[in-house]
């Protein structure tokens, strides 16, 4: 199936209309309502509007105000036998959204249950929940791990926004026994959100996190927290802080508790950042230090030339797209491996579609925008053993996709 949505809006027909017509899933339980959880609830009403959404949280309130915001058909606690039935009964995906704490307790509910459907998370951290769905869930292969990586300071489901996730990466991390049809349909709603899949390697999610997430949280608080330390009873610093300073630490308003939980659950990996950083502050002071002015320029310039390599925001090309064909034969794990392979080059994946010629014969077609390295993306994909076939197409060829 190909994402007509995007290529329909790329020839002027009504993206909302193809989105709503290729929701990958019909029936959704959300578990946890929190910021990230009821954002998603929020998203699915708006841009998915006949998925149904069940809503699940152990706060009456919360699940009440979910219900009467219209973002779930029904919400309501984990003990309700409403909760059961709808997993039983119906449920074709399971997003997890709450603290890690809490995830054995519902993979337990859903083995218990019997639930061999498709499962994905939005937690921060991947190293317990991946050996608490190899070992509690009916149909570990069919768990893939996700990570939406948008927040807000602003906590609970009274921060929930509808266009929480529109243009923020959101990571997937198939592996080899991840069917393609999961991980198809899993792409097609993550991209009906309107983000962006990154594929990772499950293993490397959670030290590749601490470096862009984790630790710019503890930077950001250990800002604010000299700042405070040097804050006086008229506030001069606080009201010079309110510019560039403000923006910096934004973060740092986040929920500490729900910060600390993912801290501890990424110990080593944001301890090892923390080192790193700490290394780093060290080689500014030294070179200030000994009146090194080549050394301390060397580091100002190394940081800005990354930082003006960061692309200002996702916009994916109209102009033009790449098909992109793999033969699947005998080999498992393609999915994930090409998609991987496809993400570290900076590829962005437009829509999956897998071509079933034969029993246990296929093709995988991607389109993609012209974005990332192309020539970098074939020469990994053959060297990985993969024979490959590119055809550029216009978006105009595809005005006809339903």
């Amino acid at each position: 199936m190909t994402d007509s949505a995007e290529l329909s809006a790329a020839a002027g027909a009504d993206p909302v209309a193809a989105d709503r017509a290729a929701a990958p899933f019909s029936s959704v339980a959300v578990i946890g309502l929190g910021l990230i959880g009821a954002s998603l609830a929020a998203a699915l009403a708006d841009k998915m509007p006949d998925v149904r959404v069940f809503g699940v949280d152990t706060d009456a309130a919360t699940c009440a105000t979910a219900a009467d915001r219209g973002w779930c058909a029904v919400a309501c606690g984990p003990d309700d036998p409403a909760f059961r039935a709808f997993v039983e009964d119906e449920c074709e995906l399971v997003v997890i959204a709450t603290p890690v704490a809490a995830v054995d307790d519902y993979l337990g509910r859903l083995r218990d249950w019997g639930y061999a459907g498709v499962v994905t998370d939005t937690i921060s951290t991947k190293g317990h929940i991946l050996a608490a769905a190899e070992a509690l869930l009916p149909a570990p292969a069919r768990y893939v791990p996700g990570h939406p990586m948008a927040g807000s300071e602003q906590n609970g489901i009274a921060g929930a926004r509808t266009d929480l996730f529109e243009g923020a990466n959101w990571i997937l991390c198939p592996d080899e026994r991840t069917a393609p049809e999961d991980f198809q349909h899993l792409h097609e709603f993550v991209r009906g959100l309107e983000a962006r899949v990154v594929s990772l390697h499950r293993e490397e999610h959670d030290a590749a996190v601490a470096i862009v997430s984790h630790v710019p949280h503890m930077v950001a608080s250990s800002l604010m927290q000299l700042a405070s330390a040097h804050a006086d009873d008229t506030g001069s610093i606080m009201r010079l802080a309110a510019g560039g300073f403000k923006d910096t630490t934004r973060i740092a308003a986040g929920s500490p508790k729900l910060w600390c939980g993912i801290a501890f659950d990424n110990a080593e990996a944001l301890g090892e950042g923390l080192a790193e950083m700490a290394a780093i502050l060290e080689s500014f002071a030294a070179a200030l230090a000994a009146g090194d002015r080549d050394t301390f320029t060397r580091l100002l310039a190394e940081a800005a030339e990354a930082r003006r390599a960061l692309p200002a925001a996702w916009v994916p090309s109209t102009e033009k797209l790449l098909e992109v064909r793999i033969p699947m034969v005998n080999r498992t794990g393609v999915v994930a491996e090409v998609c991987t392979i496809a993400s570290s080059v900076g590829c962005n994946i437009q829509s999956i579609d897998i071509d079933h010629i034969s029993e246990g014969n296929a093709v995988l077609s991607l389109i993609l925008t012209d974005e990332g390295d192309v020539g970098q993306l074939s020469l990994q994909l053959i060297n990985a053993g993969f024979s490959v076939s590119f055809s550029p197409i216009m978006p105009k060829e595809y005005a006809h996709v339903d």
